[in-house]
């Protein structure tokens, strides 16, 4: 499998809808509504259905052949 790109995020926890737009896999939060709750999105190798989802730093997202995964900027 790929390496996920990291993508850095300010403060933790992120709600999955908007890391999926901060990763610009999606264009706006009802995209991200529609493809979570079709079943097209992986955190963690677990299908996940919640947008609300809560991420953390090190979780690692999946839509389409694509992965990312959740950075912390360093403080």
């Amino acid at each position: 499998m790929n390496t996920p790109t990291a993508v850095i995020i300010n403060k933790e926890p992120i709600r999955l809808s908007q890391f999926l737009k901060l990763a610009n896999v999606v264009q706006d939060g009802l995209e991200a509504k529609i493809r979570i709750t079709e079943g097209e999105v992986l955190v963690n190798g677990t299908l996940e259905i919640r947008r609300g989802r809560k991420l953390i730093n090190n979780d690692v997202v999946q839509i389409d052949d694509m992965l990312f995964q959740v950075t912390k900027k360093e403080s």
